[in-house]
């Protein structure tokens, strides 16, 4: 019998002492846990730095976000102007790098960015310190218009609100090229 006995062990596996085949081990193996979420975690940083690269980087980011932030808390500025009928003020302030809405909504701009205010002499906030700028919204929607010019190095964002319509756009431009659109 140990003869039939070692002609089944190769076929299936080894025999142990009692005669009975064991399955033999496969030689097959798996990636481990820590192996997979290794690879994850690379995809996800090469993922990351090549998003920034092609965004203008990290500042770039910076940039996009808070010129898309004052964007939308002017607009919620003109929006409180029709909802209340009562005229409503946007100020900035490019030496603090703050910036006020209606009903206490307030924020700060990176200090890396640099802030230029264009908007009607009418409008300041304070005409004795010109550093402080101020658009107005009008109840039925108008403005006194004006332009947030967020900029680091040689890109920068435009945050323009049209005097007649109240309507605000974000825009990138490109210094390098002039001060052109993107």
């Amino acid at each position: 019998m140990a003869g039939n006995s070692n002609r089944r062990a190769d076929d299936e596996g080894r025999v142990d002492g009692a005669d009975n085949v064991v399955a033999r081990r496969s030689s097959q193996r798996g990636f481990t846990l820590l192996e997979i979420i290794l690879v994850m975690a690379i995809i996800a940083l090469a993922s990351v730095l090549a998003a920034a690269a092609m965004g203008g980087g990290f500042r770039g980011m910076q940039l996009k976000a808070s010129a898309r932030q004052i964007g939308s808390n002017l607009r919620y500025t003109r929006a409180q102007a029709i909802a209340t009928g009562q005229p409503q003020r946007f100020t900035i302030d490019p030496a603090a790098h703050t910036w006020q809405a209606p009903k206490q909504h307030h924020g700060r701009i990176p200090e890396k960015l640099a802030i230029d205010f264009i908007g009607a002499r009418e409008a300041q906030a304070d005409r004795r310190q010109s550093r402080e700028g101020a658009i107005e919204f009008f109840p039925d929607g108008a403005s006194t218009g004006g332009r947030i010019r967020l900029s680091a190095g040689k890109a920068a964002w435009d945050v323009d609100v049209g005097w007649l319509t109240g309507q605000v756009e974000e825009r990138a431009v490109d210094l390098s090229q002039g001060g052109s659109d993107r």
